[in-house]
């Protein structure tokens, strides 16, 4: 049975920082590319970052390239996401996801991962 837990969320003021955590269990974390997705009210759920199961490839999406950091610690199957320079735009319920396959995948395609967190919402006040 696979598990991603999120952490980390909570409400902050534009121009500020937070770091989200997603623990994963149930399956060799180390094979596995880690995404973070995020849902605003209203939206469709959208890619922000995916990371490589060695961490050398990272992926973001345009509108959080250069504010926000992912990583990963493989030894405590755990993928982080440094968030700086929040906007009220940010604002969502951020999502960890694993994917279905270990090799190649479309990571910005929603169906192309099988387990997710339950999220945990970031609020950025103006």
């Amino acid at each position: 049975q696979v598990q991603l837990v999120e952490s980390g969320g909570g409400l902050v003021q534009a121009g500020g920082s937070l770091r989200l955590s997603c623990t994963a269990s149930g399956r060799t974390f180390s094979s596995y590319y880690m995404t973070w997705f995020r849902q605003a009210p209203g939206k469709e759920r959208e890619f922000v970052s995916t990371i490589s199961q060695s961490g050398g490839k990272i992926y973001y999406n345009d509108s959080v390239k250069g504010r926000f950091t992912i990583s990963r610690d493989n030894a405590k199957n755990t993928v982080y996401l440094q968030m700086n320079s929040l906007k009220p735009e940010d604002t969502a319920i951020y999502y960890c996801a694993q994917p279905r396959r270990m090799d190649s995948f479309y990571y910005r395609q929603i169906n192309e991962y099988a387990y997710w967190g339950q999220g945990t919402q970031v609020t950025v006040s103006s």
